[in-house]
């Protein structure tokens, strides 16, 4: 299966009638202590403003505390919310953008109050972290979702039953949405005002935001890119130490076997470890780095195609660009030309990272820029013989999902071949 065939599961639970005493203009946001402000702010922002002059159809928000108050929040402001969970039964829509800590369970009172929404047909969303509090509520079992990819192996770990795919901006799977990262919560409303009043509604308030109505087409107008840093929960373990040694050696042939060896474990054993850890098969994870490596040189050298193959460790140019193209969507030197295009003019005086005496000599408006920032380390890979699962975050792969499209990862943004 290439990775443009493969798909997350559809949900099998058919969204319920909306509950008489339940209006679909009404959306209740749910509010934690600790919870960060930004994210918070965006249903707020989006739902909670009369902007009918622009076009805009007017929503209902009761902002409800799903905890005991004051809550704290960003910058130790305390808020104080108009309404509790008691409001929730008037909603058509319950919003949750954002739960404090990942390691927490959320509170009782509010898992429930979702489930009885949720029961009665209100729609749930839930923006960033907030899939945590409705995966604890048991309403992303078995369903599509994200979340930020920092955070998407924990939630994968955690609730199995959970098709995590950390590379979408939002999922909607009708009656439960979920976004990725802060900006992602603003795609996801702006998508929800799209289903519910039509796209010059959403048009028209996201010009009233300054913000673009819709990132569908961010695959085919800029590079795609991949994050390499690794999940919080490695750092303390001895595997972390088997990771380093891989990431300083991505130009050197070598296989999980070796890792394995390096870990004084089976193969078995370590592949099991790894998993757990990651949320990630090694031999997917390895492959990741070194495309993540070839992705660096394409941006910061001159080197070709088949020298940039060597450099990451693949056997052949053929397999760097097989495994390029299925997880970035576009083959190595399409990605170098596209690169090149979007960087500012002025940048491109600045010498490349290749050594003077190993590259050619080009006048300033042909030379490579610098990278830009944000280039770290990642999980998650593609094994395009043995179609084993992988974690790849980063700029999201398709912004939508819904209800039984298809697209091209499974539950940890597998891709399968």
């Amino acid at each position: 299966m290439s990775a443009t065939s493969g798909a997350l599961p559809a949900s099998r639970v058919v969204p319920r009638k909306l509950s008489a005493r339940r209006r679909q203009e009404v959306v209740a946001v749910m509010l934690f202590s600790g919870g960060p402000i930004f994210e918070s702010s965006i249903p707020l922002s989006v739902f909670g403003i009369d902007r009918q002059d622009a076009g805009v159809p007017r929503y209902r928000l009761l902002v409800c505390a799903g905890e005991e108050g004051p809550l704290r929040t960003t910058g130790g402001l305390e808020l104080t919310a108009p309404y509790g969970l008691e409001a929730l039964s008037r909603a058509g829509t319950v919003v949750v953008p954002a739960w404090r800590s990942i390691s927490q369970p959320p509170p009782l009172e509010a898992l429930d109050a979702l489930r009885r929404a949720h029961e009665e047909g209100a729609r749930i969303i839930g923006l960033c972290t907030g899939a945590f509090v409705l995966a604890a509520a048991g309403l992303l079992d078995g369903r599509p979702a994200t979340t930020h990819w920092m955070y998407a192996p924990t939630l994968a770990k955690r609730y199995p039953s959970v098709h995590v795919d950390p590379r979408e901006l939002f999922v909607d799977d009708g009656d439960v949405l979920t976004s990725a990262g802060t900006a992602a919560g603003i795609d996801l409303c702006l998508h929800v005002v799209r289903t519910d009043h039509g796209a010059e509604a959403a048009s028209a308030l996201a010009r009233r935001l300054v913000v673009p109505p819709r990132r569908s087409d961010w695959a085919s107008s800029q590079p795609r890119h991949l994050d390499r840093s690794l999940p919080e929960e490695i750092g303390g373990d001895p595997l972390a130490e088997v990771v380093a040694w891989a990431l300083e050696h991505l130009h050197e042939q070598f296989d999980v076997e070796t890792l394995a060896a390096r870990a004084y474990m089976s193969r078995r054993t370590f592949d099991r470890r790894f998993r757990t850890l990651t949320g990630s098969a090694p031999l997917q994870w390895l492959i990741t780095q070194r495309v993540l490596q070839a992705q660096r040189l394409l941006e910061t050298s001159d080197y070709s195609v088949d020298e940039v193959a060597g450099r990451c460790g693949f056997r052949s140019p053929v397999a760097l660009r097989g495994h390029f193209r299925r997880q970035l969507g576009s083959s190595p030197a399409s990605y170098r030309a596209a690169y090149r295009a979007r960087r500012p003019q002025d940048d491109l005086d600045q010498p490349p990272a290749r050594p003077e005496s190993q590259r050619p000599v080009a006048p300033p408006h042909q030379r490579r820029p610098h990278p830009g920032p944000g280039h770290n380390q990642a999980l998650g890979h593609d094994n395009a013989k043995t179609g084993t699962d992988a974690y790849g975050p980063g700029v999201p792969k398709q912004p939508v999902r819904r209800r039984g499209d298809t697209g091209p990862a499974d539950a940890l943004g597998v891709i399968r071949s």
